[in-house]
This record gives C-alpha cells, sequence and structure tokens, in this order.
C-alpha cells in the first residue's frame, strides 16, 4: 500500500490518500479540494471519514463534486473487518474526542489511521461538547490490544508507532 499525506487546511490536517493497485481511497479530506484531487492519480472507490470535525471534512463537498464515490464513517460503519475493492481493513471504534471517532487498520500493512484519537506524544481532546474523557479512556485500553508495531498515521502532525505512544498512552489514562 502506497500512502501519500497531503497536509491541507489552516489547522494542517492530514489528508490521507492510500494506493493499491489502480485504486485508492482518501481518508480526512479536511481542505483544499484541488490540492487533494491534484494528487489523486488512482481510481478513487471512496472517502473514508475518521470524525465529523470541519478540518476534517472541509474538502468533502469539492471531492464528491469531481469523483461521485461513496463515503464512509460511523454512520454507515460498525466495528469490524471490511473490504472496498482490494482493501481490507478493520474499523475500530475508538470515541473520546468525539463520539463519531474511527480508527482504520491495515492489519497486513500494520497501519492504523487514528484521525484525532491518538498524535504522536499525545491524543485528541477531550473538553469539546461531543467528547468524553470516559470513551477516551476505553479506547485507549481497546487500542493497547494491538501489536505495538503499528504505524500510526494520526490527523494531524508526524506518523508514529504504537509502541512509541505505549507510555504516553498509560500517562493519558491516568490524567483523563
Amino acid at each position: 500500500m502506497n500512502i501519500k499525506t497531503i497536509v491541507v487546511g489552516p489547522l494542517q490536517e492530514n489528508c490521507y490518500i492510500i494506493e493499491r493497485g489502480t485504486n485508492c481511497l482518501i481518508i480526512d479530506p479536511g481542505d483544499e479540494a484541488e490540492k487533494i484531487i491534484s494528487n489523486i492519480e488512482k481510481r478513487v472507490l471512496g472517502i473514508i471519514l475518521t470524525h465529523t470535525h470541519a478540518d476534517h471534512i472541509g474538502a468533502l463537498n469539492g471531492i464528491l463534486v469531481r469523483y461521485n464515490c461513496p463515503i464512509y464513517s460511523k454512520t454507515n460503519l460498525q466495528e469490524g473487518k471490511f473490504s472496498i475493492g482490494n482493501f481490507s481493513f478493520e474499523i475500530i471504534m475508538t470515541p473520546g474526542h468525539t463520539d463519531d471517532s474511527i480508527s482504520i487498520y491495515f492489519k497486513e500493512d500494520k497501519v492504523l489511521f487514528s484521525g484525532d484519537f491518538i498524535f504522536k506524544n499525545s491524543i485528541g481532546r477531550t473538553d469539546f461538547k461531543e467528547s468524553s474523557p470516559f470513551d477516551m479512556r476505553q479506547s485507549i485500553k481497546k487500542i493497547l490490544k494491538y501489536p505495538l508495531d503499528i504505524r500510526i498515521y494520526p490527523g494531524h502532525y508526524a506518523p508514529t508507532t504504537l509502541g512509541e505512544e505505549v507510555n504516553n498512552l498509560n500517562y493519558f489514562m491516568n490524567k483523563i
């Protein structure tokens, strides 16, 4: 799987274009639709939203005007295994930052797209109206059951690994 990171918008959100063969998926088209579109070289099979904060969906309509494709989010996904074209992945419900937060785990590639659930050296804020410190703790407990060598691609900032973040996650569980 090839992963392109397109940093967009004033909050420097990471939009991801993941490619396999002649197909691609778009994860979190946050802003600057034309910038995202200019980086698409494969057939778009769908758009996956890790959550619906404006900085993660701002370019959604612009992308849909160009590519008439399905949108996947917590509203039409359940926790479990899915396939879209030649992409196989697991949806993990990871509420806390928002009540609609999901993470997308590509087991065979050892890659997790975490949205604003986990960042390098941090976790997503839990002081919004739709946030929950309790849910964040539960999500952290859930993610700690996964392999430590998973590469995490967050909604903002640089990638990390679950192993690099284990101490941080345990620290944050005691603080939230």
